[in-house]
């Protein structure tokens, strides 16, 4: 299995987690280590003789190219993810999350391979007032991230048509857990409420997201490779759905901080209102969530607060 973008936050626990349920697996971790991945999130793999890490960017066809043999499965996590980042400058999520996914495309399309995942995000459909996005709904992406990914979807979907590349593509909710950057709205507010900092929220607070903690994701992302079909689009999602708001209120009944650190910021430009996703498909695959978001919350405090200790 070759994974991109392997020391990033999903990218990782997705490592971890497939090498710690199948013994007769082989990983090779292609990363560029920019600001949001780390070695430090392969502690305890990195000595692995199943596991191969190599520091480098998917834009670069000759690093893939020596990379791929004997690969059956291609999961490409690698992608410029910040929002806030994607509006003060675009041009590295192009390169990264389009162009990059082209290089990989066009490699992958000269192998035999069994799988190419491609990682997407619920955010390439846009905001849903009411009601939930299916997988066969209109992309309409609204911010520069997103429509970086929408690119990379739509460009995967034509190698599966023009090619015949087996590819398929997950779009997921907004994930939290272990390893994940400290710029991102949960790990910033725990170690805020740690620190008692003030909390910034965007808005009123009201800009809805469903949530789902990043091991339920990797249990996903497994069955879609295992048993789901080729050319086929995967949301994955909970239903946990909570308002900004909503999350800083749990962080603080979790750490036992004071609401009086809430503070509400100027909110973003394009800032969509709500994300919601249908997962009858998923569910088919005999797949469902298995941690609650207070669960989850709960234990992603435990872990920054032994950190600290």
């Amino acid at each position: 299995m070759l994974i991109t973008g392997g020391a990033g936050f999903i990218g990782s626990n997705f490592v971890h987690y497939m090498l710690d349920k199948y013994e007769d697996i082989q990983v090779v971790n292609i990363d560029a280590l920019t600001y949001a991945g780390t070695k430090d999130n392969l502690e305890g793999v990195l000595d692995d003789s199943r596991h191969e890490f190599v520091e480098g960017d998917i834009c670069d066809r000759e690093l893939i190219s020596t990379h791929i043999e004997d690969v059956d499965i291609i999961v490409n996590f690698a992608s410029e993810s910040h929002v806030d980042r994607s509006i003060n400058r675009s041009k590295p999520f192009v390169t990264t999350n389009v162009q990059g996914t082209q290089t990989l495309l066009d490699v992958a399309t000269d192998t035999d391979i069994d799988r190419f995942l491609q990682i997407s995000t619920d955010e390439v459909y846009g905001e849903i007032l009411d009601g939930v996005f299916t997988e066969t709904d209109q992309l309409n992406p609204r911010n520069p991230y997103a429509a970086t990914k929408a690119g990379a979807d739509l460009l995967a979907k034509s190698y599966k048509k023009t090619h015949g590349l087996p590819v398929q593509i997950t779009r997921t909710c907004n994930n939290f857990g272990p390893r994940q950057h400290p710029e991102k709205l949960i790990p910033k507010l725990i170690s805020n409420t740690i620190n008692e900092k003030e909390l910034p929220i965007y808005g009123d607070g009201s800009n809805v997201r469903e949530w789902i903690y990043v091991e339920d994701n990797c249990r996903a992302l497994d069955r879609v490779l295992s048993d789901g079909n080729n050319g086929e689009v995967y949301n994955i999602g909970t239903g946990h759905e909570k308002t900004n708001l909503e999350v800083a209120e749990t962080i603080l009944d979790a750490t036992g901080g004071s609401e009086d650190l809430i503070t509400f910021v100027e909110d973003r430009p394009g800032h969509d209102q709500r994300y919601a996703l249908d997962t009858t498909k998923i569910e088919a695959l005999g797949w469902e969530p298995s941690w609650s978001f207070e669960e989850g919350i709960q234990k992603t405090v435990e872990e920054y607060t032994s950190e600290d200790n």
